[in-house]
C-alpha cells in the first residue's frame, strides 16, 4: 500500500455535490460549469453552510482550491484555540498554509512577546505587502490589532550583497535606527555584534542569523551560523535586514484584506464587537457552521443579529468507532460498515500519522477479509472522521478508531532549528557577578571585585585589564585575563559564609592537600560501588521485536534528536547482562514519559513486568492514562496502584503481580509495602526521583538491587547531579525542546487582584485555562470564593491533597476535559502534569517556595505553542532579603527553555551543597569550592579508572620561553618604543574605520613578561630578564620577540576574552586547539598575529605533555627540556635552535618535541 500526503481527487469529489455546486455558482461570475475559478462577485447576503465540526477543514479546503492564486483566502476563526486546531486540520488538505501567529497576552503590560512570533508575523506582513496571494488563518481579534503599514514595510527592507562597497560602522548606524540591539554575541532576532571586523546580525525575517566579513573595502564574506554553537553553516551572497524602525506608522491587520479576497468564517461563537468588525470587511464572505440559522432564528435572539444568511444545507454525517480494539464484536461490526460502504461505491481513506499506525489497521483489515486494496492511506492526522454521501468519501481518524486523542504537531512560519539547545549540560562556573564569592585554585577563596584596568610595572600611564579579588584584610589580587580560568564562583555547604583566604601563607595549600587525599579515598569507594552494579548478573535484554517499531512508530510527533539518542543508550543498557542504572534527565515537556515509555514496552515484550513509581497520585493516574492510550493496541495488563483505588481494587493488583497477570503496576510509594511481590520484575521506572524521601530512596535501592533502573527527573537533586557530571553514573539528556515551544513569561509583582483579573480573563479570552496557586488548605476555599466574586463569569474549581479519595481525581479530569476554567490548588498539580491548553499559573506567596519547586511549578504550563505566563505574587510592603530574594530573582533570570540544569546548580548554590557527598566530605566541599572540589574528584576518578582527564591542566608542562610577549600591554610599550616597524596586527583593526566601529584602541602597559604557569598575577609582575635583554639588544629586541595573547583589538568585550582564554587552558589536545583556531576564524575573523602564535605556544604545551616533558625552556638559542626531573642533552650538551626568527624557533622547538621517542 502507497502512503500518501495529499490527494487533489478528494477535494474535487465535494465541488460535485449539488448544494454545493450552487454555491459556487453564486460566489463565481460565472456557472460552475464553463468557468469555475472566475473572479468573484460583490454579493450582499453572506453564506452560512451547515456542515459537521470534523468536515469543515475539508471543505474549507475544497473551497479555497477552487480560487486562483490571484486572490487571498482568509480563514477567520472566533478564538486561538479554534484557530490554531483549525490549521492542523486544514493543513492536511492544502499546502502552503500561512498562519497568522498572536503576540501573545499580557496583563497590566507585563510581558515580552516572544522573537519568533514577532519574526513570524514580520515575515507574513513583508510577503502581503509584496503582493503575494495567501491562504492565511486568522482570529477575529487579530484583525484588529496594529501592524505596519505596507508601503513602510517594503520602504523597511534592505538588501545586502557580497561586494558591497563601505565600513561596518556604516551598517551599525543603519541596524540602530532600524531598532536592532548590540550584545556581546548575537542569539535572538534583533540583535547585532561587532568584533573588529566581524560583523553578526539577526534579522527579524531570517531563520538564521548573518556573518559579515570586512576588510578595507567591504564585506568580503557573507555567511549565516548556528546562535547556539556560534559557528557558521553555510556561504551566502547576499540577506535581507529587516527591522522595527522607530517612526514606522501602523494601521489595523484589517487594512491588508482587498476586495476580491475570499473570507471563511467559521462558526457562530463571535462576540458583537467581532461580528461587527467582519460585516465592515470587503470581500466575500462565506460562513461555515455545524448549526443552521434561518431568518427567523435572527428574531430569536441569535448572535448574527442584522445578517441574512441564506443557507446551504449539505448533508454530511460523523462516524466515530470509538475505542473498540480490544472488542471482538464491535471491530467485525466496523469493518462491515466499512465493507457496504465499498460497495456502495464510496471511497474509504484512512488517515494515519505515522506507517506502522498504518499498517497496524491494514492488519486488522485482513483479519477481516477486507480488500485493502481498495482503502486510500493518507499520512496525517485528523481528530474525527466524517462521511459525504453526496461526494460518496468517508475519512477514518486513526485517532478515534484506536481511541487516542489527536496530538498534532504544530507547523511553523519559521521552523526553529531541529538541534536547538536551549541550554547547555555544562555547567559555567565562570559567571559571576561583583560581590560574589570565587576559588583561586592557587590562592584560594577571595571576592570578585570586578574588571579593572590597574597601572603596573611602575610605568606612568601603562595599564592592563585584570579580574580583582580581595582577600583577607583587604589584600588584593590582580588576575590578568589570561590567567582568569583559575577563577570560578564559590558554591560551598549550608548557609555560612566561607572565610576569605589568607595571601602569602601555607594554609590554603594545606587544604588542598588535605582534601585531595580524602578525595582519594572517596573515589575508591565509589568505583567500587560502581564496579559491584557491573558485575552483578541482571537479565539481557534481546533486540527489539516487531511490536516495538509498530509501537513507536504510533508516536504522534517526530522525536528529538536527543530522544532518539537517549532511546538508543537505553536499549543499549538494556541489552547488557548487567543491571541498567541510568538517569534520563530532560526539562518539563521535553518528551522523557515517551523515551520511558518506549523501555517499558522493550520490558513487557520479553515477558517482564514493569514498575514505574511517581511521587504523587495524581502523577501517577496521568502515566497510567498515557500508558493505557498509547499501549491499547497490544494485549498488555496495565494497573494503578494508589490510595485512589479501593482496598478490594488494591488487592486484586497484588495478586495479579504476584501471578504475572499484571504486566505493568504505576503506583505511588504503595508500591515498596512488603505485601507487594512480583512475579518476574525486570524494568523500574522513577519519575522525579528528588521527590521521593530518604527513607523511600533506601528501600527503593535495596528491594530493586539487581533490576534495571531508569530515573527520570527535570530538576535532579544535588547528589543525582553530581554523580551523573562525574560519570559514576549513566546519564542521557534531552536538551532539545518540542518544536514551537516557546520560554514562559516570568512575572515578579505585588499581589493584586486587579492584576489577578486581569491576567485570568485574557487567559480566557484565548480559550485557555489557569492554576492558581494556593498552598495553604485551611483557606484555599477562601481564596476560590473570593477569585468566584472577581470573574463570576469564571468556573472555578479547587484541589488539594486532603480531598477524599476519588475527588482530587475527578476535579483534575473535569480540568483535562476543560470544564473547569481556574483550577485553585496547592502543590499537588507540581510533578509531571501534562494539560496543554492551561497556559497561565498564578503562585501567590512565592517567597515561600524553593527554588527547584518554584521551577517545577512554572513547568506546569507552556507545554504547547502558545506563550505561557507565570505570575510570581509576593505579599505587599514585603521586603526580600537573602534567600527568598535570590530564589525568585533566580527563576525569573532562567526562563529560557531547558534550564533545569542551570536551576539545579543554582539551587545548590543557595541550599548548600549539604548531603551532596555526605557528611565527610561536606567539609571539603566548604574548604575549597564545589566547582575546584568536582575538578579533583573528576580527576581522581579518571586516574584511578587510568583514562585520561578530559581538561587539560596547563601545570602538567612548564614554557618558559624568552623570546615570547603573553602580554598585550608590553607589547603595546614595545611598539611604542620602535614606531618605525608595521606593527603585528591586522590592517584593517588599525585603520580608520576600526575607529569607526567602536573598536577601543590597546593602551600601554608595562613590559611583563610571563607565561600561563611560571609567574603569579600581580601587580608586580614584571620581568627584569625582558628589560635587560631589550637594553642588550636595542633596536633588535623587537625583531627577536614574538607577541602571543588575545587582545582587545580581535575581542573588544573582556568576558568573551576571560572565555577564550579559559577554552585555550583547558584544551584537552592539540586536535581540540585546531578546532578551537578554526572556531575563531569563523566567529572572529582571521585571527592576528598574537592570537595564533598564542595558540602555537599552547600546541608545544600540548606535545611536551604527550612525551612525558614537564618543562620546555629556551634562554638565547638553547633549547633545555626537562623530563622525569633530567635535562635532555644531545652530546652532554643542550640542543641548540638553528632559527633565528621567532616564528620558526616555534616551530622548530615544536618538531624537536615530535622527534623525542
Amino acid at each position: 500500500m502507497v502512503y500518501k500526503f495529499s490527494h487533489p481527487d478528494l477535494l474535487s469529489r465535494v465541488t460535485q455535490v449539488p448544494a454545493v455546486k450552487e454555491l459556487i455558482s453564486l460566489i463565481c461570475s460565472n456557472t460552475a460549469a464553463t468557468k469555475p475559478f472566475a473572479a468573484p462577485v460583490e454579493f450582499e447576503d453572506r453564506f452560512l453552510i451547515d456542515v459537521t465540526k470534523a468536515a469543515q477543514p475539508f471543505l474549507a479546503a475544497s473551497l479555497a482550491s477552487l480560487f486562483s492564486s490571484d486572490r487571498s483566502i482568509w480563514f477567520i476563526n472566533h478564538e486561538i484555540k479554534v484557530q490554531e486546531e483549525f490549521f492542523n486540520e486544514l493543513s492536511e488538505w492544502i499546502q502552503p498554509l500561512e498562519l497568522f501567529p498572536d503576540l501573545g497576552m499580557t496583563a497590566e503590560g507585563v510581558g515580552l512577546p516572544d522573537p519568533e512570533v514577532i519574526a513570524g508575523r514580520l515575515a507574513l506582513l513583508g510577503r502581503l505587502a509584496q503582493g503575494e496571494r495567501l491562504v492565511t488563518v486568522i482570529t477575529a481579534r487579530e484583525l484588529e490589532q496594529q501592524v505596519s503599514i505596507k508601503g513602510d514595510l517594503t520602504k523597511g527592507l534592505w538588501t545586502l550583497s557580497l561586494g558591497w562597497k563601505g565600513s561596518p560602522g556604516e551598517i551599525v548606524g543603519k541596524l540602530e535606527e532600524m531598532g536592532f540591539e548590540r550584545n556581546a554575541l548575537v542569539a535572538s532576532r534583533g540583535e547585532y555584534a561587532l568584533r573588529g571586523g566581524v560583523l553578526d546580525l539577526f534579522s527579524w525575517q531570517s531563520d538564521l542569523p548573518y556573518r559579515l566579513e570586512f576588510d578595507e573595502v567591504g564585506i568580503v564574506s557573507m555567511r549565516i551560523f548556528d546562535p547556539d554553537t556560534q559557528l557558521s553553516i553555510q556561504e551566502k551572497s547576499s540577506c535581507e535586514i529587516q527591522g522595527e524602525e522607530k517612526e514606522r506608522g501602523t494601521v489595523p491587520f484589517s487594512d491588508y484584506i482587498g476586495s476580491e479576497d475570499l473570507l471563511i468564517i467559521l462558526g457562530n461563537d463571535f462576540n458583537e464587537a467581532d461580528q461587527a468588525l467582519i460585516k465592515k470587511l470587503p470581500g466575500t464572505k462565506i460562513r461555515i457552521s455545524d448549526q443552521t440559522f434561518h431568518s427567523h432564528d435572527n428574531e430569536q435572539g441569535s448572535n448574527l443579529a442584522g445578517y441574512d444568511f441564506p443557507c446551504y444545507p449539505i448533508p454530511f454525517a460523523s462516524f466515530g468507532a470509538g475505542d473498540f480494539i480490544m472488542q471482538e464484536a464491535r471491530r467485525k461490526e466496523f469493518f462491515r460498515q466499512i465493507k457496504q460502504w465499498q460497495e456502495e461505491g464510496n471511497e474509504v481513506v484512512f488517515f494515519s500519522s505515522t506507517e506502522g499506525g498504518g499498517e497496524h489497521f491494514l492488519a486488522l483489515a485482513k483479519k477481516e477479509n477486507l480488500d485493502d486494496s481498495k482503502l486510500m492511506l493518507l499520512l496525517g492526522e485528523m481528530s474525527e472522521g466524517f462521511f459525504i454521501p453526496g461526494a460518496q468519501l468517508v475519512v477514518l481518524s486513526e485517532a478515534e478508531i484506536f481511541g487516542r486523542s489527536a496530538r498534532q504537531q504544530w507547523r511553523q512560519l519559521h521552523r526553529r532549528r531541529e538541534d536547538h539547545r536551549a541550554a547547555r549540560s555544562a555547567i559555567d562556573y565562570t559567571e559571576f557577578s561583583e560581590g560574589d564569592l570565587v576559588v583561586h585554585a592557587e590562592y584560594g577563596i577571595g571576592c570578585y571585585q570586578g574588571v579593572q584596568r590597574i597601572a603596573s610595572g611602575g610605568e606612568e600611564g601603562t595599564l592592563t585589564e585584570m579580574l580583582v579579588l580581595e582577600f583577607q584584610e583587604e589584600a588584593k589580587l590582580f588576575v590578568p585575563l589570561d590567567q582568569a580560568w583559575q577563577v570560578s564562583r564559590y558554591v560551598g555547604v549550608g548557609k555560612a559564609t566561607p572565610s576569605l583566604s589568607a595571601l602569602g601563607d601555607e594554609r590554603w595549600k594545606k587544604i588542598r592537600t588535605t582534601t585531595e587525599k580524602s578525595i582519594f579515598v572517596y573515589a575508591g569507594r565509589l568505583l567500587k560501588l560502581q564496579a559491584e552494579r557491573e558485575t552483578g548478573l541482571g537479565y539481557a535484554f534481546g533486540p527489539d521485536r516487531p511490536w516495538q517499531k509498530e509501537l513507536e512508530d504510533s508516536f504522534p510527533y517526530r522525536e528529538t534528536p536527543d530522544q532518539l539518542r537517549a532511546i538508543a543508550e537505553i536499549k543499549q543498557d538494556m541489552e547488557a547482562p548487567q543491571p541498567m542504572d541510568r538517569l534520563l534527565c530532560g526539562d518539563v515537556g521535553f518528551g522523557k514519559t515517551e523515551v520511558a515509555l518506549r523501555a517499558a514496552f522493550k520490558a513487557l515484550l520479553e515477558g517482564k513486568q514493569v514498575v514505574f513509581l511517581a511521587p504523587t497520585t495524581v502523577l501517577a493516574q496521568q502515566h497510567y492514562q498515557t500508558l493505557r492510550e498509547r499501549m491499547s493496541a497490544y494485549p498488555v495488563t496495565i494497573e494503578l496502584m494508589s490510595r485512589y483505588r479501593t482496598a478490594a481494587e488494591q488487592r486484586e493488583v497484588v495478586k495479579g503481580l504476584a501471578e504475572g497477570s499484571v504486566d505493568l503496576v504505576v503506583g505511588t510509594h504503595r508500591l515498596f509495602s512488603p505485601d507487594i511481590i512480583f512475579k518476574d520484575l525486570g524494568l523500574v521506572i522513577v519519575d522525579e526521583e528528588q521527590r521521593f524521601g530518604v527513607k523511600h530512596k533506601e528501600a527503593f535501592k535495596e528491594r530493586f538491587r539487581l533490576i534495571d533502573i531508569l530515573t527520570l527527573s527535570a530538576t535532579p537533586i544535588p547528589r543525582t547531579l553530581y554523580l551523573s557530571l562525574m560519570g559514576a553514573r549513566k546519564m542521557s539528556l534531552l536538551e532539545t525542546p518540542p518544536l514551537e515551544r516557546q520560554s514562559v513569561e516570568t512575572i515578579i509583582c505585588a499581589y493584586d487582584e486587579r492584576v489577578i483579573r486581569n491576567a485570568i480573563e485574557q487567559e480566557l479570552s484565548r480559550g485557555g485555562q489557569v492554576y492558581f496557586l494556593h498552598n495553604r488548605v485551611g483557606t484555599i476555599e477562601k481564596v476560590t470564593a473570593r477569585l468566584q466574586e472577581l470573574l463570576p463569569q469564571g468556573r472555578f474549581a479547587l484541589g488539594h491533597g486532603q480531598m477524599g479519595e476519588g475527588e482530587l481525581e475527578e476535579v483534575m479530569q473535569r480540568f483535562i476535559a476543560r470544564d473547569i476554567d481556574v483550577l485553585v490548588s496547592t502543590t499537588i498539580i507540581e510533578s509531571g502534569l501534562d494539560i496543554p491548553n492551561a497556559n497561565t499559573i498564578i503562585i501567590d506567596r512565592a517567597d515561600r517556595f524553593g527554588l527547584a519547586d518554584l521551577y517545577q511549578l512554572r513547568g506546569r504550563v507552556g507545554r504547547s505553542r502558545q506563550k505561557a505566563y507565570a505570575y510570581l505574587m509576593l505579599p505587599r510592603n514585603l521586603m526580600l532579603f537573602g534567600e527568598a530574594r535570590r530564589r525568585v530573582q533566580a527563576i525569573r533570570q532562567y526562563s529560557q527553555l531547558g534550564a533545569g540544569f542551570k536551576i539545579a546548580m543554582r539551587d545548590l548554590e543557595i541550599r548548600g551543597a549539604g548531603n551532596l557527598l555526605g557528611t565527610a566530605q561536606s567539609g571539603h566541599i566548604a574548604a575549597i569550592g564545589f566547582d575546584l572540589y568536582c575538578k579533583m574528584l573528576h580527576k581522581a576518578l579518571a586516574q584511578m579508572k587510568g583514562e585520561s582527564s578530559k581538561e587539560f591542566s596547563g601545570g602538567e608542562a612548564t614554557l618558559l620561553l624568552d623570546f615570547i610577549i603573553h602580554s598585550s600591554s608590553a607589547w603595546a610599550l614595545i611598539q611604542e618604543h620602535h614606531p618605525k616597524k608595521e606593527k603585528e596586527t591586522d590592517s584593517f583593526r588599525n585603520s580608520t574605520d576600526a575607529a569607526n566601529c567602536g573598536v577601543a584602541p590597546v593602551l600601554g602597559a608595562s613590559s611583563m613578561l610571563y607565561t600561563l604557569n611560571s609567574c603569579a598575577p600581580s601587580t608586580s609582575c614584571t620581568s627584569s630578564a625582558s628589560a635587560s635583554l631589550e637594553r642588550s639588544l636595542g633596536k633588535k629586541f623587537y625583531e627577536l620577540v614574538l607577541p602571543a595573547f588575545i587582545s582587545e583589538e580581535y575581542l573588544p568585550e573582556s568576558s568573551l576574552r576571560i572565555d577564550a582564554y579559559r577554552h585555550v587552558a583547558t584544551a584537552p589536545n592539540r586536535d581540540a586547539l585546531k578546532k578551537l583556531e578554526k572556531e575563531w576564524r569563523d566567529r572572529f575573523g582571521p585571527l592576528p598575529g598574537p592570537v595564533s602564535h598564542l595558540l602555537m605556544t599552547e600546541t608545544i604545551r600540548r606535545a611536551a605533555v604527550e612525551h612525558g616533558v614537564s618543562k620546555v625552556e629556551t634562554r638565547g638559542n638553547k633549547l633545555m627540556l626537562t623530563r622525569k626531573g633530567d635535562f635532555l642533552l644531545l652530546g652532554h650538551q643542550f640542543p641548540r635552535l638553528a632559527a633565528v626568527k621567532p616564528e620558526s624557533k616555534l616551530v622548530e622547538i615544536l618538531g624537536f618535541l615530535d622527534s623525542l621517542n
